[in-house]
């Protein structure tokens, strides 16, 4: 069985429809002062601390990260196609 529903909302108004609490002062508030502290050049606000929790241990430091993102961009589209087709992903199935 399969039942598909179609809802026209906005968000404010499935906020309130499913109970959740209004945060947007609390949320202003908080980037104004994440805001303040990164333009006073703070300790612990500069880009690379504040995104450090949401990556992987091993790219937590700036040169594996720009290693990573490298290694990535330098890639040709041919070698993706070619591992996955080596891996048995790319094959058609009949």
């Amino acid at each position: 069985m399969k039942i598909k529903v179609d809802l026209e909302a906005t968000p404010e108004e499935l906020r309130q429809f499913l109970g959740l609490p209004d945060v947007k002062r609390l949320q202003d508030e908080l980037m104004e002062d994440l805001r303040r502290r990164m333009l006073e050049g703070q300790e612990g606000y500069d880009p690379l601390s504040l995104m450090r929790p949401m990556l992987p241990a091993h790219l937590q430091s700036m040169e594996a990260l720009q290693r990573a993102f490298w290694s990535g961009l330098s890639r040709e589209p041919d070698e993706e196609s070619g591992a996955a087709e080596r891996s048995g992903r790319g094959k058609k199935r009949s």
